[in-house]
């Protein structure tokens, strides 16, 4: 079927050995691709299995997964997905990257690349149109990811080549650490950083220029132009996103309550003006940075300008890095921020969950549970933006009590003890990124119900009942309130329509504020593939795949009682901004939406008639 390569290449880096084999045919229109592709293969491995798999085992796979539109006229088409079990939550492990790798793993000939074993010396994966080879890569371990990106391309005339590498995050097992890819787009959540250093791969190298052909080049480039307008003719995309990139998001996200500050004791924070995409634009030197088929243009590109990290440059700092680094620490200088940001690309870590990390041992140490010898003579306060950036450097390099907060905020609480737990503000082991809850209890859903963790973009609930967006193609009409705990029903079609946008190899932000329609998004599918999908039949395979993703972790152990809120978000009303005086009712949101997944309400447990429904019994 045009729109794939069809090929799935399999890489065991026990035996060195590698071989190609084909993407079962049903699979096309069952899971579409991307995430759906790596979901169906590690549940299949997890039930071939006789025990659980260990994330930090052979056993484990790494796999790396593109959609039928990447790499195609469809606009945003740069997305990656990269599917493993996640080291830091023991859940299914599911990171989206974009940049230029994507589209190269298509042209060199592959849908999928899935990748097992362990290599008992450091080594990096290459692969083109012709060779696939391990080669050694002691000259890279060590490295940071900018100089190991630097130090193969040296070994390769192809500038077109693309590189994701870890750095020494990944390298030292940090479960917090990233998959880089072009220096500074980072698939970081769950911690795949740490399944490619346990497996002592170092980097996966990719070149191709197979011509990637559709099926309907007319009603290709009709569907394209039709969600290039559609991007345009939004207005927050047009007038914030694009000029402005993610850092534009602060300033409504703080005006609309929902700005997690000092480690979400408050949900606003005063200091806006020092870090909102005005001064963003003002203290730094920015440009635009875009990934591939972009229009938007989102990224950026930065140095500081002044001040002691004077000098200092790279991609970013995002917005969710502003909320870790920014307003959860309850800091305000700009430069520190991006200077813990340029830290974390450099050496391979996630930037949300770092920051949040560290914003819960700052509440530690606010609280007593720990001083400053336990933390290495580090002043652990909020506001102490230095203090902030040495905890990035340690936490890296697993050094001291970097060490302890190398293993994730809820481990580290753990071994902590007394009530360390209370100030650890994740769901499943995740820390939760910077999207409040109180003053949009659809995001609420939208942190419990991810199977990688806590997670604020499957779906971004806030567009929504927040900033009221409507979508009457996905039912999504009438008054929906961001205080109401019940009345969710909506969540279920906007997850769908995020979910698809992993499965088809496209960016997120391109129907973050429904812009980008879904029928757009089935009509570019039809018109690469050749299919007769109405919209109807992708929003099924998405929800597919959301409900194997479900056993996958039903079959870890994680039911109902895994899908809450930490108890500050439940029981301590919101203080300040629009949602002050609200808590989440996770009962009644659970009990109404297990019903409209058709779920067991006791259980969170896709009932067996659903799981029939969709063929995944």
């Amino acid at each position: 079927m045009l729109g794939y390569q069809g090929k799935v290449l399999e890489v065991n880096l026990s035996s060195g050995s590698a071989e190609i084999n084909e993407i079962p045919e049903s699979w096309y229109t069952e899971y579409i691709g991307g995430e759906g592709f790596a979901a169906k293969v590690l549940f299949d491995r997890f039930e071939s299995l006789d025990e659980k798999m260990d994330p930090m085992s052979e056993d484990n796979l790494l796999i790396l997964a593109v959609g039928p539109l990447t790499g195609t006229k469809a606009p945003c088409s740069g997305r990656l997905c990269f599917g493993f079990k996640s080291p830091l939550t023991g859940t299914l492990g599911m990171s989206n990257v974009g940049g230029h790798l994507a589209p190269v793993i298509k042209k060199a000939g592959y849908d999928m690349v899935v990748i097992s074993g362990k290599s008992e010396k450091p080594v990096y994966l290459y692969v083109d149109e012709e060779k696939i080879e391990l080669k050694d890569a002691d000259f890279l371990w060590g490295k940071n990811t900018e100089e190991t990106e630097d130090l193969i391309r040296e070994k390769y005339p192809d500038r077109k080549l693309r590189i994701a590498e870890i750095g020494p995050a990944g390298e030292k097992l940090v479960t917090l650490s990233s998959i880089m890819v072009d220096k500074h787009r980072a698939a970081g959540r769950g911690g795949p950083g740490a399944v490619m250093g346990y497996k002592n791969l170092k980097a996966i190298v990719f070149s191709g220029n197979k011509k990637l052909e559709v099926e309907n080049e007319g009603m290709m480039d009709k569907f394209a132009a039709q969600a290039r307008k559609e991007l345009d003719d939004e207005e927050f995309v047009r007038e914030e996103l694009k000029p402005f990139g993610t850092p534009s998001f602060t300033d409504s996200i703080n005006y609309l309550g929902l700005l997690p500050t000092r480690n979400w004791q408050k949900t606003t924070f005063d200091a806006m003006d020092k870090l909102g995409h005005e001064a963003y634009h003002e203290t730094l030197d920015v440009k635009t940075w875009a990934c591939y088929g972009c229009p938007i243009a989102c990224g950026r590109h930065t140095e500081i300008k002044e001040g002691k990290y004077k000098g200092d440059s790279g991609g970013g700092p995002e917005y969710e890095t502003i909320g870790a680094f920014g307003s959860k620490c309850e800091i305000d200088n700009l430069n520190a921020v991006a200077e813990a940001n340029y830290i974390c690309n450099r050496m391979g870590l996630d930037t949300i969950s770092t920051g949040q990390a560290i914003a819960t041992a700052m509440e530690w140490y606010e609280k007593g549970l720990i001083s400053s010898e336990d933390t290495d003579g580090i002043e652990l306060e909020f506001g102490n933006d230095e203090s902030m950036v040495e905890m990035v450097k340690k936490i890296a390099e697993r050094d001291g009590f970097g060490d302890l907060l190398a293993e994730g905020s809820f481990k580290a609480a753990e071994k902590i003890g007394s009530n360390a737990l209370d100030y650890v503000m994740h769901v499943k082991g995740m820390e939760i990124a910077s999207c409040g809850v109180r003053a949009s209890k659809g995001e609420s859903l939208s942190h419990v119900i991810s199977p990688r963790g806590a997670d604020h973009l499957r779906p971004y609930a806030s567009v929504i009942d927040a900033f009221g967006y409507k979508e009457e193609e996905l039912e999504i009409t009438g008054e929906i309130s961001p205080f109401e705990d019940d009345n969710k029903y909506w969540v279920k079609p906007f997850m769908e329509l995020s979910q698809l946008t992993n499965l088809l190899g496209v960016c997120l932000f391109a129907s973050i504020t429904l812009a980008v329609k879904g029928s757009t998004w089935t009509g570019l599918y039809n018109a690469v593939t050749g299919q007769d999908m109405s919209l109807e039949d992708m929003l099924k395979a998405a929800e597919r795949v959301i409900n194997l993703e479900r056993m996958f972790n039903v079959s870890n152990g994680f039911e109902r009682e895994s899908d809450y809120l930490p108890e500050r978000l439940l029981k301590e009303p919101a203080p300040d901004g629009p949602g002050e005086g609200q808590t989440v009712d996770m009962d009644i949101m659970l009990d109404d939406f297990y019903k409209i997944m058709d779920w067991d309400v006791k259980t969170g447990v896709p009932k067996v008639h659903k799981l029939k429904e969709l063929g995944i019994l």
